[in-house]
């Protein structure tokens, strides 16, 4: 009894695959693609950790340079401010040209804020650096707000607070640099890239899920 209740099983599983293949196949593509990571995927991750790794890397060789008066000074803040045009054009395949520029437009006004910010610091301005370090966060929140208003994924505080972290990391690195503490120096160096990593992951997954089809 219990064999011919297993064949009539087997059989109508079988009558329903037949008479709809294609809905069957369909679903299980849904599945298999919902759980698997595409070239497309890869690319975008690889592209926006190089981007933010190169933001930390080449911040730190500006404060550097700024610092202990360099030659290669321009030099570096031409190369920084170039990386703030290659986050901007990341992600102009999904929002456009004029979004690209305007993120690349905010990341560099970061990046024009934080050399008045190694500037004052180094003349021991304090009050200077104060304001300019207000102008900093706003500048932050400008970019929080980009962000967050152009993909429902990327929440404002989770940005903000990511941004935030980054900027503190900036301003120990330059403090610790004035004093010649080398090892604070390099460990929050390490925990900045740590930390940029972690944003552009939060990028790419916040992509991948607003533009599925494109993966």
């Amino acid at each position: 009894m219990k064999i011919k209740w297993m064949l009539a099983l087997l059989l109508t599983f079988g009558l329903v695959i037949a008479m709809n293949p294609a809905g069957l196949s369909a679903q299980a593509a849904k599945e298999q693609k919902a759980g698997c990571i595409t070239p497309q995927m890869v690319k975008l991750k690889t592209d926006m950790q190089r981007v933010l790794i190169n933001h930390t890397i080449w911040t730190r060789s500006y404060i550097v340079s700024a610092l202990s008066d360099l030659k290669d000074q321009q030099d570096v803040l031409d190369r920084l401010l170039r990386n703030q045009q290659d986050i901007g054009d990341l992600i102009k395949p999904y929002y456009g040209e004029a979004a690209g520029n305007k993120l690349a437009d905010l990341f560099r006004e970061h990046i024009v804020i934080a050399g008045k910010i190694v500037a004052a610091a180094k003349a021991n301005k304090q009050d200077e650096v104060k304001k300019l370090e207000a102008d900093w966060h706003k500048n932050a929140d400008d970019i929080a707000t980009f962000l967050s208003s152009a993909n429902p994924n990327w929440q404002f505080k989770a940005l903000q607070d990511m941004l935030y972290t980054h900027l503190q990391y900036i301003t120990d690195i330059v403090l610790s640099y004035i004093k010649g503490d080398w090892k604070a120096d390099i460990a929050t160096t390490d925990k900045n890239e740590t930390h940029m990593i972690h944003l552009a992951d939060m990028l790419t997954e916040g992509i991948i899920k607003q533009f599925p089809n494109k993966f």
